[in-house]
């Protein structure tokens, strides 16, 4: 072969070699980027999509755009670039769930361009900032008529980022919204309070809870004094039904036996109702403070004790009160270890605070099952609800366990019978205001009243009414002229799923729920509990050495003759020479005690933290090394 030839056989194989690599590669990158996967090593699978999402997008039948707005300049802050990156990558995980169902378009909202136009036509609005500039960051879906806008995607709600696209899509996709009906003693629906007015400040804004559950619902306000739910209301919300009258739970009794179905907020003791009535004293507050169905719970074998409320020292909270933190252990911190996680409504919700909670006992009536969704731990007990809201020291220190779990929220499912078995109860004198209001209250009589209901329906009782109340439930900042909520905790979730559970469809519990979820230390908050009982007994002890050393001498005080009463005998410097040495020893004992526990409870928490912190890079750092000795032994042994 001449070498002619074979500079030609050369350059042909290495041409041919170089496009055959060339046709590798790309069918790599073809074959990787279809079946491109995501690695999610978060407990919460944060960054994959939830089941509730994924049942959502399988009943696309119809496209839908989502349109993201993201400014693309490099005035953009570093970590909006990375939540913008992480937005898009989220939405093509929406795309590929929903195949064809799902068209992403991406537009860069410059100065005086069409994008920007486009924005502010889908309600997307820029932030301003540097000398007027704006930064765009939102998102607008819609599908046929129906469109709905996420203004601004705050990277602090993040953990909520696949819950605010997911419940969009189910807004565009139901254009008619069930609806809910929420009728309460306070002021949930906001209100008019004209020294507010003479501030500038308006009128007092809703509760969140009633805002966040407009965004999915109808809600219509319900009047305490009604005789009749309406018949367009689906759900019905109670909130602290204090003082409630035999008309209205005769109202609430029919709506149920017709078919609706009731979330009930009831509260022994409201911080907020108490805190509403300045001129009450704490003693007055307590002693009214509370709210009940009481017809229709004993109608349905329910029993709720307006007097007492639930302590628990597993879940028991720190309460700054001035320079330190004092233990309130019937404001209770709920962790997982508190929710029945075999029911859709709780199972992904672990954190949830509950301040002064009631419990519910008894046997349901015949036909309805019950479900305990949320309970105490069996180091709990029940206390008279005036002590609770005064010394959470003085419910630790005389703390004595019931052994027994008590339930704070449960559900009833079933056939429903009346609580008025004679109809519609009679008004007093002070119900009617004239006469053509007894004439309208007359014809309505007339109507039969419904004996037991025909179909199943669901009641859900929860025996506080504070967790749904702002401070308790949510942080509120405003950004850039628009108010962003934050939740504290579960407890706006547990109200949505409730209401989202009872309106038939589930879907998004699963997608809410997990934006906040926690894990606590619950191993240290056990350890902590029960190194106080221990506290508690040798306290208890030392005090009840204390008083019978008190009553020794007192009695021997009452022996001796009127002019030795301020002389000491013997026999009382003994017992005081007795008491000093007991007491001596009994506070080195709880010295020694404390030590022991901080010892236990520090080598706990240092131990998870080298777990978290060194855990991982020593487990990659050993798994490359054996990777590389694996790989020198083939080398060597070839």
């Amino acid at each position: 072969m001449t070498t002619k030839n074979k500079n030609f056989e050369v350059y042909l194989f290495s041409t041919i070699g170089v496009g055959i690599m060339f046709l590798i590669l790309m069918a790599v990158y073809v074959i990787t980027s279809v079946a491109a996967r995501r690695i999610d090593l978060t407990a919460e699978k944060l960054y994959t999509l939830s089941d509730g999402t994924r049942a959502i997008l399988k009943k696309l039948d119809t496209p839908v755009e989502i349109r993201f707005y993201c400014t693309q300049s490099k005035d953009m802050p570093v970590e909006l670039k990375t939540y913008a990156q992480r937005v898009e990558d989220l939405l093509n995980e929406y795309k590929k769930a929903a195949k064809a169902n799902i068209e992403i378009k991406k537009f860069d909202p410059q100065p005086d361009s069409d994008a920007e136009d486009s924005a502010s036509l889908d309600g997307i609005e820029g932030q301003a900032v540097n000398l007027g500039d704006k930064l765009y960051i939102g998102l607008a879906i819609s599908m046929l008529d129906a469109k709905v806008a996420l203004p601004y995607l705050d990277p602090r709600r993040e953990r909520l980022l696949e819950y605010d696209i997911t419940r969009g899509l189910a807004n565009v996709m139901h254009t008619e919204k069930p609806v809910v009906g929420v009728m309460s003693a306070l002021q949930v629906f906001g209100e008019f309070n004209p020294m507010m007015m003479r501030m500038g400040q308006g009128r007092q804004d809703p509760w969140i809870f009633v805002n966040e559950l407009k965004r999915d619902f109808t809600v219509k306000e319900v009047q305490m004094s009604t005789d009749k739910i309406d018949d367009d209301i689906k759900i019905l919300v109670v909130v602290h039904p204090k003082a409630i009258s035999d008309k209205a739970q005769y109202a609430i009794d029919q709506f149920i036996l017709r078919g609706g179905k009731m979330v009930a907020f009831l509260d022994p003791l409201s911080v907020v109702d108490s805190r509403s009535n300045p001129q009450m004293n704490p003693m007055q507050a307590a002693a009214s403070g509370g709210s009940t169905l009481d017809k229709l719970l004993k109608a349905w074998g329910v029993e709720f004790d307006q007097n007492k409320v639930a302590a628990d020292m597993v879940f028991v909270t720190h309460i700054n009160r001035g320079q330190r933190a004092e233990a309130a252990p019937a404001v209770l911190s709920l962790t997982a270890e508190a929710v029945n996680t075999n029911d859709v409504v709780t199972s992904q919700i672990d954190n949830l605070l509950v301040p002064f909670s009631g419990v519910f006992a008894g046997t349901p009536a015949d036909g309805l099952k019950k479900t305990v969704l949320l309970h105490t731990t069996a180091n709990s007990q029940l206390i008279e609800k005036f002590m609770a809201e005064f010394s959470g020291e003085q419910i630790a220190k005389d703390f004595s366990p019931s052994g027994k779990e008590q339930a704070l929220a449960i559900r009833l499912a079933g056939k429903f019978k009346t609580a008025f078995p004679d109809g519609k109860p009679k008004d007093t004198a002070a119900d009617k205001e004239d006469d053509k209001k007894e004439e309208k209250e007359k014809a309505a009589d007339t109507t039969p009243s419904l004996k037991e209901s025909s179909a199943e329906s669901v009641v859900v009782l929860v025996g506080d009414t504070d967790l749904l109340y702002d401070q308790f439930a949510a942080q509120v900042q405003e950004i850039f002229g628009q108010k962003m909520v934050f939740p504290r905790n579960g407890n706006l979730n547990l109200v949505q799923n409730l209401v989202e559970q009872l309106a038939g469809d589930s879907n998004l519990i699963s997608v809410r729920s997990r934006a906040t979820m926690n894990r606590p230390f619950t191993l240290v908050k056990k350890m902590q509990a029960e190194a106080e009982e221990r506290y508690r007994s040798k306290i208890k002890d030392l005090e009840k050495g204390l008083s019978d050393t008190q009553t020794r001498l007192n009695e021997l005080q009452k022996s001796k003759e009127k002019g030795q009463r301020f002389i000491l005998s013997p026999e009382q410097q003994a017992e005081i020479q007795k008491f000093q040495q007991k007491q001596g020893e009994a506070k080195k004992e709880l010295k020694q005690v404390r030590k022991n526990l901080r010892r236990e409870i520090d080598s706990l928490e240092n131990r998870l933290k080298w777990v978290n912190i060194a855990g991982m890079p020593i487990l990659v750092t050993i798994t490359g090394l054996s990777l590389a000795m694996i790989k020198r032994k083939k080398t060597a042994a070839k």
